[in-house]
């Protein structure tokens, strides 16, 4: 009796070990937590299986037993392509916002300071000068107008044009205060000759020109790069994904719903490896993309000390004014050096000859009150915008190389490096040991998860480098006062203020010509441009020699 106990017992011990093994191979096999898990997450499959299903079908997951229909694999391929997508375009969010707000919040200011500045000298002129200065406004309309234009992208060349600003408001002067002759057009050309000899107004042009000059051209060229970053980081973070990439992403999101595990997050070191395949070409732009925001941070530092252009705009009235009661204070001395290298005019009539100086400009400038100064450019001022610029600039610095791991974050995609056993590797759940890749397209060659084709640059990828490089050399040149004009300037580069020179997206030139440009440096000192000289090159060796003999002249003069 006792033996047949003992073997009734074995036999009910072995049935019940066999039915709970039943039992958890007919879990392993159910289908209804992946049937779940895809109505969570808005898949309107017609069909998902009850119960685990031969996977020959599949074509990116595993080829065993699944959950997963060919449809559901396909449209895990399409939600793949969608995810990944938008998955770049949130992490890429606030750079692109962070270029596009600050912007148009430079742009608007300089617009604004220049408007205010123009509106200001206006005033007060009038107010000083009265009919004088309304008879002649359109000398100081153009300067403005000028500068405007050299801001918006105009080819403008500033030296000449605050030369010839200063030689017009000479002849309108000269002949003002010796309104008892009749001075000609050719007299007037004559006195422009002696301009550099006779200094009427006193060391102010050459003050002021040092200062427009270097002001202007970091001012212009900062918008430039922002506009520059702007487009770059809009159309990098819009590249299109491989099918290579999409297969891989599926593979890692989706394939664990067809193991019957769509709760199991991928390990975080297989996130890395697909997301350095997937965006291995943008990668590639974080060295010209962190010179570049090296190059502006300092040109940054130029527009905080001796290259703000506001406190070179602000006091422009007052030091033109200054100027005028230079010219007048010496108006006899100037008149009678004149006269000896030109020439007696012919006296006029004696209604003209009446008049006084003392008619022409009857009072001196006042310069503003604190009170009474215009309200500031915009809303701000120049150095709260440089300031907030700064930190964002340093914050974007390798941006693309860090874009992976900030795609592959613990809860947003992986599962963190807390659950390195219970994550999905690719096959099942378990750790993930092959090496992470480094970054950058060549480096991806023997990437385990990802295709990628090292030979096959992505060509707009490539543009956008290009782009960076002549950005970044064009605000070296700033750093140092120089400007740049490139052999296929139009006259005319933009129209409304957007400081860039460019009619739509500045990085699309470098596609063509543009790539292979030799940039021409014009330095702060040098003399002004002949108008009908060529603004385009014969050769390589030309351009060189014009840029190297620049430079020359600048240090002669410092």
């Amino acid at each position: 009796l006792p033996g047949c106990i003992s073997n009734a017992l074995t036999i009910i011990c072995t049935f019940s070990v066999l039915s709970v093994a039943a039992r958890a191979e007919f879990k392993a096999r159910n289908c209804s937590e992946v049937r779940e898990a895809c109505i969570a997450k808005g898949f309107g499959f017609s069909h998902v299986p009850h119960q685990e299903i031969p996977g020959t079908h599949l074509r990116v997951c595993l080829q065993g037993n699944t959950c997963c229909t060919e449809e559901m694999e396909d449209r895990f391929g399409q939600q793949s392509k969608q995810d990944f997508e938008n998955l770049v375009d949130e992490m890429s969010h606030t750079l692109r916002s962070t270029f596009v707000s600050r912007h148009k919040r430079f742009d608007e200011f300089f617009l604004e300071l220049l408007e205010n500045t123009e509106r200001s000298l206006n005033d007060m002129f009038m107010r000083t000068y009265g009919k004088p200065y309304m008879q002649n406004a359109e000398v100081f309309e153009n300067l403005f107008a000028e500068l405007k234009r050299y801001y918006t992208g105009g080819n403008v060349n500033l030296e000449e044009m605050l030369n010839d600003f200063w030689s017009r408001l000479l002849e309108r002067m000269f002949t003002l205060l010796n309104s008892q002759y009749v001075i000609t057009e050719d007299y007037l050309e004559c006195i422009s000759k002696y301009t550099d000899q006779l200094k009427p107004f006193g060391d102010v042009p050459r003050k002021l020109k040092a200062q427009v000059t270097r002001a202007f051209i970091a001012a212009r060229t900062f918008v430039q790069g922002l506009s520059v970053g702007r487009e770059v980081a809009q159309r990098v973070s819009k590249v299109s994904s491989t099918p290579a990439c999409i297969r891989a992403v599926t593979k890692m999101l989706y394939c664990p719903f067809c193991q019957s595990m769509p709760g199991v997050k991928p390990c975080k070191n297989y996130c890395l490896n697909v997301m350095k395949g997937c965006l291995a070409n943008q990668a590639d732009l974080d060295p010209e993309w962190n010179q570049y925001i090296d190059a502006m941070l300092l040109v940054a530092q130029r527009l905080e000390g001796p290259f703000n252009i506001e406190s070179v705009m602000e006091p422009i009235d007052v030091k033109i004014s200054e100027a005028i009661m230079n010219m007048q204070d010496n108006s006899a001395q100037v008149s009678y050096r004149v006269f000896q290298g030109c020439g007696q005019p012919k006296p006029a009539g004696i209604t003209r000859s009446a008049r006084g100086v003392s008619d022409v400009f009857n009072a001196r400038f006042r310069p503003y009150s604190p009170e009474e100064r215009p309200t500031t450019a915009a809303g701000t001022s120049l150095d709260r915008l440089v300031v907030d610029i700064k930190e964002k600039l340093k914050d974007f610095k390798k941006f693309w190389s860090n874009l992976p791991e900030a795609m592959c974050v613990e809860d947003r995609v992986t599962a963190g490096n807390a659950s390195e056993e219970e994550c999905w590797n690719g096959h099942t759940k378990g750790r993930y040991f092959p090496e992470v890749q480094k970054d950058g397209l060549t480096n991806q060659v023997n990437n385990p998860e990802v295709g990628v084709d090292i030979t096959r640059p992505d060509t707009l990828i490539r543009q956008q480098i290009m782009a960076l490089r002549v950005m970044t050399n064009k605000l070296k040149n700033a750093y140092n006062g120089n400007d740049i004009y490139f052999q296929d300037s139009s006259d005319e580069g933009s129209g409304s203020g957007s400081g860039s020179g460019c009619t739509e997206v500045c990085p699309t030139y470098m596609d063509g010509t543009a790539a292979t440009e030799i940039p021409v440096v014009r330095a702060d000192r040098s003399g002004p441009v002949d108008n009908s000289a060529p603004l385009c090159a014969p050769s390589v060796a030309l351009p060189t020699v014009l840029a190297l003999s620049a430079l020359a002249l600048q240090r002669q003069w410092r």
